[in-house]
């Protein structure tokens, strides 16, 4: 019997099989497995991608950032490979705890398992329909809300200030902006504050 539809998988009842997570439903990898054989799989698998160039699962980038404490961290993510059946899928997501980044101080071996076992759960649901409906309230309760003023067109003295303060330090803020795919004229209220703030925070600029 070959594996159900996306659209059937998708209406599978899982919260009998869920547990409670950050006050949210969350479904184990190896339950995930099952279900997935119990709806028509004969393989399902996944396995951590090491890094090339550590051979370990843990990834991180090269760039380092500063806390407000001071402390040094950088971005880190696991890569993993699912297969299910003939298909083999890739997925690759952040280190977490809960909400916020991982740190450097607060690293371990059980948060990057954590990570891994979260991205094969998310890469079925978003590949066969099962669970999506979890994600999709999750993602729904972590959308953050962004008043209406911040939605409108920055006006135009704070993009004239974001100008003055690149020209100042000699950073290209044409180049800024269309690297995030915007245009001067686009900005919104809450990304000029995101620009003046990350110059802020970088020259020290009112």
């Amino acid at each position: 019997m070959p594996l159900a539809s996306y659209e059937e998988l998708r209406k599978v009842d899982i919260k009998k099989y869920c547990k409670k997570r950050d006050g949210l439903d969350y479904l184990n990898w190896a339950t995930c497995i099952n279900l997935l054989r119990m709806h028509g799989a004969d393989k399902v698998y996944w396995e951590p991608v090491p890094d090339p160039v550590t051979g370990s699962s843990l990834r991180k980038t090269d760039v380092e950032f500063s806390d407000k404490n001071g402390n040094k961290n950088r971005c880190y993510e696991t890569l993993i490979k699912v297969v299910i059946d003939e298909n083999t899928y890739f997925m690759q997501t952040p280190v977490m705890n809960g909400s916020n980044p991982v740190k450097d101080n607060s690293m371990t071996q059980q948060r990057v398992w954590n990570s891994m076992c979260r991205a094969f759960v998310k890469c079925v649901a978003i590949h066969t329909g099962l669970g999506f409906d979890l994600w999709l309230k999750e993602e729904n309760h972590n959308e953050p809300f962004i008043p209406e003023t911040l939605k409108k067109r920055a006006s135009a003295a704070k993009i004239k200030t974001i100008k003055q303060i690149c020209t100042s330090h000699g950073v290209d803020g044409d180049a800024w902006v269309a690297g995030n795919g915007k245009t001067w004229e686009e900005l919104t209220e809450e990304e000029a504050a995101m620009m003046l703030n990350a110059l802020k925070q970088k020259y020290g600029d009112e």
